[in-house]
């Protein structure tokens, strides 16, 4: 399955914890990065959209674990915990809100964020 996700500027550094914590090592530290998707009220989001295991929706809404690679304790658990609490799957586009992380279910990621009421903007570098 697919899953698109948006993450609001506010909970990208909660987000990027989850994502190691779900992810395969520290570059899961970069996955909502960018801020070139904004809602009708301007407020701006960083997305991903990405191919899961059939049992990832599962995983992510369980007791989070520190992963076996992060020995030296680079995850924070108590943001990672943070952004699970804010997360909210939907096999159906939903509209993405300022105050939780969205990941919603559909083949055409591009399709999904416009489903979910974002439009991409120019980032300025």
């Amino acid at each position: 399955m697919r899953l698109t996700i948006a993450c609001p500027d506010a909970l990208r550094d909660d987000a990027n914890q989850l994502a190691m914590v779900l992810g395969f090592g520290p570059s899961d530290a970069e996955t909502y990065v960018a801020l070139n998707w904004q809602d009708a009220g301007g407020n701006l989001y960083a997305c991903a959209s990405l191919t899961v295991s059939d049992t990832f929706t599962t995983t992510a809404q369980t007791a989070l674990e520190r992963p076996t690679w992060d020995t030296d304790h680079i995850i924070s658990m108590a943001p990672a915990n943070r952004a699970q609490a804010a997360l909210v799957f939907s096999l159906e586009p939903v509209l993405a809100m300022p105050d939780q992380l969205t990941a919603c279910a559909g083949d055409d990621g591009l399709a999904v964020l416009a489903a979910m009421g974002l439009t991409q903007v120019e980032v300025e570098l």
